[in-house]
């Protein structure tokens, strides 16, 4: 993508051009020169932008947080629904959401190895992505597994709600190489903790 492929500033260009090479070869395989050449911009406008290498990482992962942020799902917007209908509408939208851009995760996935993922700002960044992927997971297994609170429950949602961020990190390296979309694993997954919501339910009485 080049400036003149419509109204983008130069930043956003430079952003854009970043997250294909950063997708496709991670963050170590992206060089300042490869980024000029496919954003169509010199190497000392980026520098002016970002100041350095990492700084457009940085940047990009930002941007990366308020697009999520913006268009993944809440679980309370489907508040008022049965637990489980809730979580199968919340998880149906965000996996459509992520089905749509599946560049967010692989950037993520991309990112998280070398040496440059310990780096403060790209650490702290990630991980508030992660974290907010988590909590909208808890928020959406809660009413099901804990409605009325308890703490051993709370350690079980927590539990399977990190099960549930890893499946969908591992779909995303599906989408990939075998074509696999998220929104294919619905249905089994709802399955899967109506099932474990009826085991625990028993087991309680």
């Amino acid at each position: 993508m080049t400036k003149g492929d419509g109204a983008l500033s130069s930043r956003d260009v430079i952003l854009a051009a970043a997250r294909t090479l950063i997708a496709s070869r991670g963050y170590d395989g992206m060089l300042i020169s490869e980024l000029s050449s496919m954003s169509g911009l010199p190497a000392s406008s980026i520098y002016y932008h970002f100041g350095s290498k990492l700084g457009v990482l940085g940047a990009l992962l930002e941007r990366t947080f308020e697009e999520l942020h913006a268009s993944f799902p809440s679980p309370s917007s489907f508040d008022g629904h049965e637990p489980i209908e809730r979580f199968e509408l919340w998880f149906t939208a965000a996996c459509a959401a992520l089905d749509q851009r599946p560049d967010y995760l692989r950037l993520l996935l991309a990112v998280s190895v070398g040496s440059h993922s310990e780096t403060g700002p790209v650490r702290e960044t990630v991980r508030r992505i992660r974290d907010y992927g988590l909590a909208s997971w808890v928020s959406a297994l809660t009413p099901i597994f804990a409605p009325a609170g308890g703490d051993q429950d709370k350690d079980f949602i927590h539990h399977l709600a990190v099960m549930g961020r890893a499946m969908t990190d591992g779909l995303s390296v599906g989408t990939s190489y075998e074509g696999v979309t998220h929104s294919a694993h619905v249905a089994p997954f709802v399955a899967l903790i109506r099932s474990t919501a009826a085991q625990r339910q028993a087991q309680t009485r």
